[in-house]
């Protein structure tokens, strides 16, 4: 192809800056939950994130790339016309990052997932037709958004009745919260490392059978726990404390399985979302070096690590603002109604993940909020706050389709 180099750099500036909304938005929605109950600063969190987003998106990320990239346009309309597509992908790209940094600059926690589809869509049903678009897989997706965030709200109501079950309302509830925590944090750790092992170190070349990864997973969550318990152990009986909060000592417990559980949602969220930055980037990169439209293409590694620098980017410069809408504005949040939360969402994520199905992480985040506030009554949710928030979802689709729309005739009157 003849302007290959320049659809590359193209590819690499437009993704970097996707990504860098992702960063900017969604992971700040990822981390929210620990910095709102207080078991991270904001400091730790970006810590945090840059490790795991990072590792997520690398080790993780290529199943959901693989649906992102052909999973919804039908590839057989660019056959003859292959630049088209990466002037799609290009506009695609571009449209979802400036709403992505429009919504942060505001404090909205939009989803990136809908961004980028909404774009790609957009694109694909103005530039080609409404036949190149494969709605039965967009339908899929979007019936993905709905089920997510009810399943995390399901799994996060449940999750927090059992730590009520078993550790707050027994008797002598730190003794409990020290004796179930570490079983809490091998479940987190067991759940992301299979997922990982089955899915994800494909991509580098490490491929186990399903003893092997079991094994390895069930060893990883018993270390992590044994590490955990460690911790948890050393945490003494704050008198004082106790007598302001009568689960003052027991909070602190779950203060250090919020920070595995903000280490898997991380992870979780790296391995979903960088998807929504890099699918388009791969496709572009494909047709860049073939000159034609390939319907199976490698994922070069260095297209996952500019995703991951691209997350740990956006969080560390502009996530604060969406931090404080997602952490203190929709529910109180302690650390053991924050760790419900976060092991809920980061559970079905890594699952959608692991079936190949982009979740939007915002509603599954909001979804599981949600679920820990329904355990505790209606009354304990800001239902306005959550009205602007499934707002701003439904403006994000049409808006990620317009731009995409506008850039594309931008682009293709450009490069043409």
């Amino acid at each position: 192809m003849e302007d290959a180099t320049i659809y590359l750099i193209l590819a690499g500036v437009f993704g970097l800056f996707m990504a860098w909304g992702i960063g900017a938005n969604d992971v700040a929605n990822a981390m929210a939950t620990s910095i709102g109950a207080k078991a991270l600063t904001i400091k730790q969190a970006i810590i945090i994130a840059a490790i795991f987003e990072f590792a997520g998106a690398v080790l993780a990320g290529g199943e959901v790339t693989s649906t992102i990239r052909k999973g919804m346009v039908d590839s057989n309309a660019f056959i003859n016309e292959p630049e088209l597509l990466v002037y799609g992908m290009l506009a695609a790209l571009l449209a979802a990052g400036t709403w992505l940094f429009i919504a942060s600059r505001k404090g909205w926690p939009v989803s990136t997932t809908h961004s980028i589809v909404g774009a790609i869509v957009g694109f694909a049903a103005v530039g080609l037709g409404a036949d190149a678009v494969k709605w039965s897989k967009v339908g899929a997706i979007v019936a993905s958004w709905i089920i997510s965030p009810v399943t995390a709200g399901i799994f996060a109501f449940l999750i927090f009745t059992s730590i009520q079950k078993l550790i707050l309302e027994q008797k002598d509830p730190f003794a409990r919260a020290q004796k179930y925590a570490p079983i809490y944090i091998f479940f987190t750790v067991f759940l992301i490392c299979l997922v990982t092992l089955f899915k994800g170190l494909k991509h580098v070349g490490f491929d186990l059978t399903t003893f092997q990864a079991y094994l390895g997973a069930a060893v990883f969550g018993v270390i992590i726990a044994g590490i955990g318990r460690f911790f948890i152990q050393r945490i003494t009986i704050d008198k004082k404390a106790e007598k302001k909060f009568h689960y003052a000592t027991v909070e602190k417990v779950f203060a250090v399985l919020m920070v595995i559980t903000a280490s898997a949602m991380a992870f979780a969220h790296g391995s979903n979302d960088v998807a929504n930055a890099i699918g388009p980037v791969a496709a572009i990169v494909s047709v860049a070096q073939s000159g034609q439209v390939l319907q199976e293409a490698p994922l070069p590694i260095w297209i996952l690590m500019l995703g991951g620098i691209g997350i740990v980017t956006g969080l560390a410069t502009y996530g604060r603002r969406v931090i404080a809408t997602v952490g203190s504005h929709i529910t109180a949040l302690t650390p053991s109604r924050g760790f419900s939360a976060e092991l809920a969402a980061a559970f079905t994520i890594v699952v959608a993940s692991g079936t190949c199905m982009p979740v939007s992480t915002t509603h599954v985040l909001v979804g599981a909020v949600l679920g820990v506030g329904m355990a505790r009554g209606i009354s304990a949710i800001n239902l306005g706050v959550v009205g602007r928030i499934f707002l701003s979802w439904v403006i994000t689709v049409p808006a990620g389709a317009c731009l995409s729309i506008i850039f594309f005739f931008i682009l293709k009157a450009v490069l043409s």
